[in-house]
């Protein structure tokens, strides 16, 4: 009888310790487990981003890949031009939708680039080093835009070397009622980084602009 009182005390006790579990193997999983749960959270959220967050309407092409600048009252009043300047330095030059030529009935009609003392639809820059290019002032006459009532002369803004103008606006002026910020603008200038810091101080940004012009 005492035997088998011993062999069951044995069980009993052998079972007890097989049947405490141990939790120290589990304790530290448990962070890592956080750590992993909290990233697939963060890139759930960057991945689907919550819907009321998102903006009315998605950045249009020149939001997203360039920075806005505006040259109001350029040389006269109402001669606002924008300047669209890359990340790699080209500058876009074109009409503000404020420029006071769309004011005019029947809005731009004509386009002539032949201004100054050359046709600048004429240029052909080639070549990485921009062979024929061109170099102007912020004042250069880039064309002459023309509605049923008057002509009004388009400015470089910038100083730099002009490498392309929008020579489609000769056959399709209308492109600058339609849409003078992508398909209407007028030219592409590359200016020197030092020429870029002069010139940009005279210039408003996208937010300035909007205040001075009341179209916040």
């Amino acid at each position: 009888m005492s035997e088998l009182h011993n062999i069951i005390d044995q069980t009993n006790s052998s079972t007890q310790e097989t049947t405490v579990p141990d939790n120290s193997e589990h304790q530290q999983q448990e962070p890592v487990r956080e750590n992993e749960d909290d990233g697939e959270h963060e890139l759930h959220k960057l991945l689907l981003p919550d819907v009321h967050h998102l903006p009315f309407t998605p950045p249009s092409a020149v939001e997203s890949n360039f920075v806005s600048y505006f040259a109001p009252d350029f040389m006269k009043p109402g001669h606002d031009q924008y300047v669209y300047r890359h990340a790699n330095g080209l500058c876009v030059i074109g009409l503000a939708s404020t420029h006071v030529a769309f004011k005019d009935k029947g809005g731009i009609t004509a386009v002539d680039f032949n201004v100054g003392k050359s046709d600048r639809s004429g240029i052909k820059v080639t070549g990485k080093r921009k062979k024929n290019a061109q170099h102007f002032e912020s004042n250069t006459a880039l064309c002459k835009v023309c509605t049923s009532d008057a002509s009004y002369i388009v400015r470089c803004c910038v100083k730099g070397s002009l490498l392309e103008v929008n020579d489609r606006l000769v056959k399709q002026p209308e492109l600058l009622n339609s849409s003078a910020e992508r398909e209407g603008y007028i030219a592409i200038i590359m200016p020197k980084p030092a020429d870029w810091l002069k010139v940009k101080a005279s210039l408003l940004g996208l937010e300035e602009y909007k205040k001075l012009r009341s179209l916040c």
